[in-house]
């Protein structure tokens, strides 16, 4: 029986933590991108895409459309390669 209750207690707990996770996940995923970006061999026109999607992507984070900023980040990261 208390086996039962700490699991569901646990299952009801978790989300609550993996959001805030994931949340500050992205100031890394940003500053990943500012390091790359001071060796990246990327052109003229994919560097300017690569800074308006961090760009984008951080103004999401702080609105709080974390999920559209991952999306914008990753996208960014994979131009990088990192």
């Amino acid at each position: 029986m208390l086996r039962t209750i700490g699991i569901a207690a646990l299952l009801t707990l978790t989300p609550g933590f993996v959001g805030p996770a994931f949340a500050y996940q992205r100031p890394q995923d940003m500053a990943a991108i500012d390091k790359a970006m001071q060796t990246a061999q990327l052109s003229a026109s994919d560097k300017r895409k690569v800074m308006d999607l961090r760009k984008q992507g951080e103004e999401l984070q702080k609105a709080g459309n974390r999920p559209q900023s991952e999306k914008v980040l990753d996208q960014a990261k994979k131009m990088l390669k990192i």
